[in-house]
């Protein structure tokens, strides 16, 4: 009988689901990831999600901070065929994956079970050639190396991924919020909502937010010039700078800056610009109920209609149905 689908919904359903645990995992992003299907039970009072750890011989395996957990059996030890496993590893994943792993994880994905990445999990899924044509995330840190390696996978740079059979994140505690998305396309918004509450969540971050990644190492070989460029527009998003203003602050020709931009960040400065103020709106049409002519005048725009037409221009939707949807 085929699994069922990754987001099929139904409340009699209950899903098995391996965690496979690779030396050097973060203990944190492992939590994160399966603590929601733990409270997903506990709150709705029947089992949703079994659970199984999972090492390659059943042995201890030690944590990148040192904590050893035990799991439950070994990767050929699998009472049943899961419809669901996890893949956690270390950041700086070791040269080579155990060959039964391989063989298992490409068993298992033959078989149409649903593979995600957590961590290193993602490199070791792309190694194995198992996000080919998928798209996947994983910690900001290896973008660069693992767009190069793996050049047919379609790396994003987002929270999480949820591509069909593959669901891959940047580690840390965006698991949880990929998890709880997963319970939420499963068994409804009602449910996550209440697993958020339990773990004091101020909200549940959706997949396409992009990874926080700190600015000084997005632009780790550009000058001082363009750092202080960037940090100055996100510190004036409600009355944003024209690129004569942020150039003579700057203390730079205006050409200078739009070189150091196109170089850098492949942008002109007023099109950069306007992708933070931009994204800042959609943050705050996603987490407030405030008006969106309200939104529009905190982000830097003259009205709702011009806030609007640049909003549907670049997301390909208008405000309005940003929150319908």
């Amino acid at each position: 009988m085929p699994n069922p689908s990754i987001t099929t919904r139904s409340p009699a359903l209950m899903r098995q689901v391996g965690i496979v645990v690779m030396p050097g995992f973060s203990l944190l992003a492992q939590a994160c990831a399966t603590e929601p299907l733990h409270v997903a039970n506990l709150l709705y009072g029947k089992t949703l999600y079994r659970l199984t750890s999972y090492s390659c011989a059943g042995e201890a395996v030690t944590s990148a901070s040192q904590q050893t957990l035990l799991p439950k059996a070994s990767i050929d030890e699998s009472p049943v065929q899961p419809d669901m496993v996890l893949v956690c590893g270390p950041a700086k994943l070791p040269a080579g994956i155990p060959d039964e792993l391989a063989v298992w994880l490409k068993r298992l994905a033959a078989a149409g079970v649903v593979l995600g990445g957590i961590g290193g999990g993602t490199e070791a899924l792309a190694r194995l050639g198992l996000l080919d044509g998928y798209h996947a995330t994983l910690p900001w840190q290896r973008f660069e190396a693992f767009a190069q390696a793996h050049p047919r996978v379609r790396l994003s740079q987002q929270l999480f991924e949820i591509d069909r059979d593959r669901i891959t994140c940047g580690g840390g505690t965006a698991a949880m919020d990929m998890m709880i998305t997963l319970v939420e396309s499963q068994h409804g918004p009602a449910l996550a909502t209440r697993i958020s509450e339990y773990f004091v969540m101020e909200r549940i971050r959706m997949g396409d937010e992009p990874q926080q990644v700190p600015l000084r190492s997005r632009l780790a070989h550009a000058p001082e010039s363009l750092i202080e460029a960037v940090q100055l527009m996100e510190a004036n998003i409600e009355e944003p700078l024209t690129t004569h203003e942020l150039s003579e602050h700057l203390g730079i020709s205006r050409r200078q800056l739009e070189r150091l931009f196109k170089k850098y960040l492949k942008s002109v400065p007023s099109r950069y610009y306007l992708d933070l103020r931009l994204q800042k709106a959609r943050r705050m049409l996603r987490e407030s109920d405030r008006p969106a002519g309200e939104i529009a005048l905190q982000t830097g725009f003259s009205s709702a209609a011009h806030f609007s037409t640049a909003y549907r221009n670049h997301f390909g939707m208008t405000p309005r149905e940003e929150r319908l949807g």
